[in-house]
């Protein structure tokens, strides 16, 4: 299979375009990771920094649901902060 001239044109810059991204994106990356180290060095719980941007990003309404139903399942293993109250009780 034999490309012509400008599809082989179109074909070079598309592989330039992804090949710069991809080179952005690691820098990208790299800036994450010392935001992350400056973070860590200053006392700050990184795992729970990450659990705020992914909480951060998601919908309002989804977030709320998914709030609701972790309370709910936490409250009747009796592992929220009222004592005891909800403890399941096999049948």
């Amino acid at each position: 299979m034999s490309l012509h001239s400008s599809a082989k044109d179109q074909l070079r810059t598309i592989v330039a375009r992804i090949e710069r991204l991809e080179e952005e994106k690691a820098a990208l990356a790299a800036d994450l990771k010392e935001v992350y180290a400056e973070a860590k060095a200053n006392g700050f719980d990184t795992k729970a920094l990450k659990s705020v941007i992914r909480i951060r990003k998601q919908d309002e309404e989804k977030r709320k649901e998914e709030e609701a139903v972790l309370t709910t399942y936490l409250h009747a293993l009796g592992m929220d902060d009222d004592e005891g109250e909800g403890e399941v009780v096999a049948a």
